[in-house]
């Protein structure tokens, strides 16, 4: 009869909420994904995501270093031809073989997908797809293609026969988004969401690189921090990221909890207008100016001396930073070590700003996500430049009322992020610096008309150039060049730091700042 008691006492305890939730991981996030195919818009957020439930044809490690994935390794044959030999024995979640098919599919469906923020950034350089057998491919590329490994980071696979019915802008939705295509290869199969509600996801035992040691994994989207850092006091996620400054602290002094923090490769920025005639820049009276004055090296230079960035670094950034010297992080190919530190200099500010025909400075509307960047970064912007007489009109506004409106072309000073995230600066610069260029999938997110010839020529070299060296002193050019003609202003590198329970997880952060499951352990 004891045994009995027994065996049915453990019974009741094993089947439990309690333990139920034991192997569970309940993580929160600032931001989720717009989408659950991983095509949809090369956003950070959807990725992060995506991440869980598809692999990609290489590997981000976590200081963005090239690692093998669904491919094992992989060679350039001559300039324009790059082989790939894929992993065996690899199978999608619904039972069915990975092989070269789902990689070719994969690639060539993107452009039919892709929505806000193109994911066709990286597969920019593709022609062709030659499969050879099942587990080799051939791309063949527009011209050499040196950092083609590079962009195949963020090149998510998925089930040619899941996504079948499901790859075109209108049919996408419906099967990702339903959970009909989202069949992938990664550690964690799909389970539910649905727009701003939890991801929910379910361990795939039979993941080719190991079973993962959380059955379930919850991914709740928290934008508000508050909130955030509540629910992690109150025991009800295990880890939350992007705790903000003014809650570390209190964080740390809780034995309970733990902080882990990471130098990151995102940067906050300003990027001026360079349209002749820009939409929101006034004289002080309020009436618009006729003349885009971004257009005067001077007046960028300007507002470069008058924003100190160790004031940025220390009080909008609450010492959650160090200052930048350009748009990419140290850890990047192509970071220029010459650079210096950005000079503060008010009294030759207001000189520029005189000689350029602005002793009295003017009024713009400084545009931004507020729900993505630090809610003190744009009024002290704005603080510093009324130093130079510049009336700064702070308008932050919701990521997804922000992003279509600066596609639309509606700013003249903007605030957004960067974050170079395949590892090499070309990335950046042939994204957000070269001239708009459809035809050559160039410029993609430059939307404010910035073009300069030298810089285009510097970065289309260095996208051909198969000689590392020779590729890292174009890279290194360019940067300089952003430096001294400065389409943008680099603010900060930010420092990341995530929450957690002390005594149920161990947890690896990234450059990237994505938040994955994968790399968060039980403790021990």
């Amino acid at each position: 009869m004891k045994s009995i008691i027994r065996a049915a006492l453990v019974a009741t305890i094993l089947s439990s909420p309690v333990a139920a939730l034991a192997a569970d991981l309940v993580i929160a996030t600032k931001n989720g994904p717009a989408s659950m195919d991983p095509h949809f818009t090369a956003t950070s957020a959807n990725a992060e995501a995506t991440k869980h439930v598809f692999d990609t044809l290489l590997r981000s490690g976590n200081d963005l270093e090239i690692l093998p994935g669904l491919a094992t390794n992989w060679q350039a044959l001559d300039d324009t031809t790059w082989e790939f030999k894929l992993r065996q024995g690899v199978k999608f979640h619904d039972g069915s073989d990975f092989t070269a098919q789902d990689v070719k599919f994969s690639i060539e469906r993107i452009p039919d997908v892709t929505g806000p923020n193109p994911s066709t950034i990286y597969v920019r350089r593709v022609a062709s797809v030659e499969i050879v057998d099942d587990y080799t491919i051939r791309v063949k590329t527009n011209g050499a293609a040196p950092n083609l490994p590079n962009d195949f980071v963020r090149l998510f696979i998925v089930s040619h026969k899941a996504a079948a019915d499901y790859s075109t802008k209108d049919t996408s939705a419906e099967g990702f988004n339903m959970g009909k295509a989202t069949i992938g290869t990664g550690p964690y199969k799909f389970v539910s969401w649905a727009p701003t509600q939890d991801l929910v996801l379910e361990k795939f035992d039979g993941y080719w690189d190991g079973a993962q040691p959380w059955d379930k994994v919850i991914r709740k989207e928290i934008p508000n921090d508050a909130a955030r850092v509540a629910q992690l006091k109150a025991g009800q996620v295990d880890l939350i990221a992007k705790v903000p400054a003014t809650d570390l602290a209190s964080i740390e002094s809780d034995s309970k909890l733990q902080v882990i923090k990471k130098e990151s490769v995102y940067i906050p920025y300003l990027e001026f207008d360079f349209r002749e005639n820009s939409p929101q820049v006034w004289d002080n009276s309020g009436k618009k100016l006729d003349k885009n004055p971004f257009l005067d090296p001077r007046v960028r230079e300007a507002f470069d001396l008058a924003l100190d960035r160790e004031t940025i670094v220390e009080f909008a950034l609450e010492g959650m930073g160090v200052v930048a010297t350009q748009l990419v992080a140290p850890n990047i190919f192509g970071y220029n070590k010459a650079i210096p530190a950005p000079a503060f200099d008010v009294e030759k500010a207001q000189k520029l700003m005189a000689e350029a025909g602005y002793p009295e400075g003017f009024k713009v509307a400084l545009s931004y996500a507020n729900d993505r960047m630090p809610t003190e970064l744009g009024p002290t912007v704005a603080q510093l430049l009324a130093a130079i007489n510049v009336t700064v009109d702070v308008q932050g506004v919701p990521a997804a009322v922000f992003n279509p409106a600066k596609t639309r072309g509606e700013y003249s000073l903007y605030m957004a992020s960067w974050g170079t995230l395949t590892g090499e600066s070309n990335y950046m610069l042939s994204s957000l610096i070269h001239t708009n260029d459809a035809e050559k999938s160039l410029g993609a997110f430059n939307v404010r008309g910035y073009s300069n010839p030298q810089m285009d020529k510097l970065i289309q070299d260095a996208a051909v150039e198969m000689d590392e060296a020779k590729r890292l002193a174009l890279l290194e050019e360019a940067n300089m060049l952003v430096a001294t003609d400065r389409p943008d202003l680099p603010l900060a590198t930010n420092l990341s730091a995530w929450g957690a329970k002390a005594d149920k997880v161990t947890y690896n952060p990234r450059s990237d700042e994505d938040t994955l499951a994968m790399d968060v352990q039980p403790k021990k």
